[in-house]
């Protein structure tokens, strides 16, 4: 009997695993769970790849994945999102992450306030329905998230109507109050009072006792739950008062004192609170509102020499696009015809419109200038570049940062302790004071003014403001803990190709041993002209600028390891290493002066290629040298001073020599550098650095490379150009969408001003409750300022956050752009 009961208790969870092969990785996933404590069975299908699991109550997933991952394995998971309603303080959303928690094969769960929805992680096929069932037990609603709608469909009434309604009631009820200080002495009748008040109590306040309803089911508390004993208490007093006036008309007692006038004006009061607080939280989410108007719901698609419109989900990749002056680009994709300017300011911050010509790639949600493109599609919905924007601002502005486990340890005794609080409140008044009257007074203000939304809100707001307007200006933060993290980062680390400098060789400068560095150009540059070497491009480059006079050549060919040969007048000219140039009889210490030029050169980084040519009567002869380096990037030094400003240490990360390193780092005035590094070594690097300092400093790095990831990980932020690999931005916890090093300093910039915002929010809703609730308790505040603090706490914290929505970038100068 006792072996069915407990098998009744156990759970069941199916793990999606992927990566097995044959019988042997069966039985080895097997024996992996079966090593857990407190799985009491498994069962492997090697046809269907799941693994189902027999638990005791209690286990969570993460043991299962962390088995199954550490046998070689991985588990399939699914993030799913839920729009929650209902939610009126930092108490629900404890509730509902509760909830969510207890389902078997559920974990990761964040949910926001501020957004309304919760973010989760599951490890099995655990059927929607099962959650919005939790959700629902807990009290409140769950669905999907609906598709997002350009303009969402106006509601039949506007959301202010309860606020006017309840006001238009309550006025009259304070009127008395109002006129006191004129020394006219005026009272509405009491029924008057009861047939305003109703209304406003049970009608307008309905949503505080369905709310409330809903809590007291799932065994807990919440604000609402406040507000309806609160207002409740009040009311009722009131309406007592009004019985006994109307059953002893005739007794020549003085009328009572009703307090119709306290419940109605704390209900107006909340509820002006909460319209003020929903239309401040939808300002917080603007920034993806923006996003999600960049993506045009049809394109015109050339096929077979006809074009048509079509809707995106039509698009194929490799279909041809074609985007008319003044249209939002519809996909990404290459450019084929055609030549226009882009207005990417939305994607990437860059005010300036980007000029597009054949072979350039474009991103949706960019708007087309005066010229028409032809594009070939290369990604389409989700793949886009403007879809991978858009989740990852959704995923930030989702996340928690770490500082609201504080926030959720106090959210979760708040109610039972201010319903005991008011208890006291009305317990001690009543039996010191003998008042019961003014003792329930007093404790209705302590049930009124404490409030957790203020603390649930504090954070979450100032993420979505500040991930928000950073995501405007190209600064795209992973989640909420990155942005924590960069609040402290005193020193960054930049990898120096393509980070500080453009990570495309120029030729940086030509010497002629004759002094005719045009002749010297335009024939390394008849050598190059077929060439698709980077060299070559830097030499055609330069030759175009110049304009050298045209020179033929004949039987052009490259030598693998040594450079290009061509002939030019019927003679042999090579352009190639100083090795080559030695096996052919010109070494270049044969021409001293230059030869100490090059030795210069090398030691500011440049690569040297030598210009030889066969000449009749000295066999092969120099004809000059040619520096190739990488050019520094316009904003590098402006971003370091800007740095420096911060009082950040500036370090980089260079595999060149020592010399070249040094010229780079004086150059942009960098405080330290790092030479010969390895793409191996700089994750050690990036651990040496922290060590450097016996406090050990808070480092991001900054890359772009597929080398540069394990250093991105490695360090305490992440920040990776989107110019680079998507391997780097993968690793990194924040993302520039333009390859501009200034954007370091803004991202450190708008991450503690948003962590300022953070705690500001959090000591003043801290310090609303730790000072309200004494004074209401020791009656110091009536009901009616007790519900208008509560109202304005919220309606702060939330306007607090949206003041990130000034920020703006600086600029060369430092200054506010």
């Amino acid at each position: 009997m006792s072996t069915s009961i407990a098998s009744l208790r156990l759970q069941e969870l199916t793990l999606a695993v992927e990566g097995m092969t044959c019988a042997s990785c069966v039985g080895r996933v097997e024996k992996a769970l079966r090593a857990v404590p407190s799985v009491r069975d498994v069962s492997v299908n090697l046809a269907t790849e799941l693994a189902t699991v027999q638990v005791d109550p209690g286990v969570h997933a993460d043991q299962l994945i962390a088995a199954v991952h550490k046998a070689g394995y991985d588990v399939k998971q699914e993030e799913i999102t839920l729009d929650i309603a209902g939610m009126s303080c930092a108490s629900c959303v404890g509730r509902v992450e509760k909830a969510l928690n207890k389902i078997p094969g559920v974990s990761d769960v964040s949910v926001n306030l501020a957004s309304e929805k919760a973010t989760l992680t599951t490890t099995s096929a655990v059927p929607v329905d099962t959650l919005i069932a939790a959700v629902e037990r807990a009290g409140y609603n769950a669905a999907l998230p609906a598709i997002a709608q350009k303009e969402p469909t106006r509601p039949a009434l506007p959301a202010w109507w309860p606020v006017a309604v309840a006001a238009a009631l309550t006025v009259p009820l304070m009127l008395p109050m109002l006129l006191m200080p004129f020394g006219i002495a005026w009272q509405l009748p009491g029924i008057w009072q009861l047939l305003l008040a109703t209304p406003v109590q049970f009608w307008l306040g309905a949503r505080f006792y369905r709310a409330g309803w809903r809590a007291v089911k799932a065994h807990t508390g919440n604000m609402d739950l406040l507000v309806a004993l609160g207002t409740s208490a009040a009311y009722g007093l009131s309406l007592y008062q009004l019985c006994n006036q109307l059953m002893n008309t005739h007794s020549g007692h003085d009328a009572p004192h009703f307090y119709f006038e306290a419940s109605a004006a704390v209900i107006t009061l909340v509820l002006l609170g909460k319209w003020l607080e929903t239309r401040a939280k939808r300002q917080t989410a603007d920034a993806i509102r923006a996003l999600n108007a960049l993506r045009p719901e049809q394109a015109t698609v050339r096929r077979d020499g006809v074009d048509s419109e079509v809707a995106l989900s039509s698009i194929r990749i490799g279909d041809l696009v074609v985007v008319r002056p003044g249209e939002r680009v519809a996909v990404d994709g290459v450019v084929q015809q055609g030549l226009s300017h882009l207005d990417e300011s939305m994607l990437t911050g860059e005010s300036l419109p980007m000029e597009k010509q054949p072979g350039d790639k474009v991103t949706a949600g960019a708007i087309n200038g005066d010229g028409l493109l032809l594009i070939e599609t290369s990604a389409i919905g989700a793949e886009t570049v403007l879809a991978r924007i858009i989740r990852m601002v959704e995923h930030a502005q989702a996340a928690k940062a770490p500082i609201q486990r504080l926030v959720d340890q106090v959210s979760a005794v708040f109610v039972p302790v201010v319903l005991v609080l008011a208890l006291l409140t009305l317990i001690v008044w009543g039996l010191i004071g003998g008042d019961w009257e003014q003792a329930l007074l007093n404790a209705v203000a302590v049930l009124v003014i404490a409030c957790p939304c203020a603390l649930g809100l504090a954070t979450p707001t100032a993420i979505m403001a500040g991930t928000g307007v950073a995501a405007r200006y190209g600064i795209l933060i992973k989640d909420a803990e990155a942005l924590e993290i960069a609040h402290r980062i005193d020193a960054v680390a930049f990898d120096k190709t393509g980070t500080l400098t453009e990570g495309k060789p120029v030729l940086a400068a030509l010497h002629a041993v004759d002094h005719d560095d045009d002749k010297l150009l335009g024939i390394a540059a008849t050598l190059q002209r077929h060439s698709e070497h980077p060299l070559a491009h830097a030499v055609m480059d330069a030759a175009s600028n110049k304009a050298p006079a045209s020179i033929k050549a004949g039987d052009s060919k490259a030598v693998p390891g040594r450079g290009t040969q061509a002939l030019i007048g019927g003679r042999l000219t090579c352009l190639g290493s100083a090795r080559w140039m030695q096996e052919l009889g010109a070494a270049p210490d044969s021409q001293p002066e230059l030869n100490t030029i090059a030795k210069e050169l090398e030691q500011q980084g440049r690569t040297i290629s030598w210009l030889a040519q066969e000449d009749s009567d000295h066999g092969v002869r120099l004809l000059g040298l040619l520096a190739f380096g990488d050019t520094i990037k316009n904003s590098a030094q402006s971003a370091i001073e800007r740095l420096h400003q911060l009082h950040i240490r500036t370090v980089m990360l260079s595999g060149d020599n020592h010399g070249a390193a040094a010229h780079v780092a004086a150059e942009l005035g960098l405080d330290d550098f790092r030479a010969n590094v390895l793409p191996a070594d700089k994750a050690q690097a990036i651990a040496d650095l922290r060590k450097a300092d016996q406090g050990g400093r808070c480092i991001a790095m900054v890359g772009d490379g597929i080398n540069d990831a394990p250093a991105l990980a490695a360090a305490d932020v992440g920040i990776a150009m989107s110019t680079g690999t998507d391997v780097a931005m993968q690793a990194a916890g924040i993302t520039l969408m333009r390859g501009d090093p200034a954007l370091v300093a803004d991202a450190i910039d708008i991450s503690r001003r948003t962590y300022s915002k953070i705690r500001q929010n959090l000591f003043w809703a801290f310090i609303y409750n730790i000072v309200g609730i004494p004074l209401a308790a020791f009656g110091l505040l009536n009901p009616m300022i007790a519900g208008a603090a509560m109202a304005i706490s919220s309606v702060s914290v939330v306007g607090n956050a949206l003041l990130l929505k000034r920020w703006r970038p600086r600029d060369d100068k430092g200054e506010q752009a």
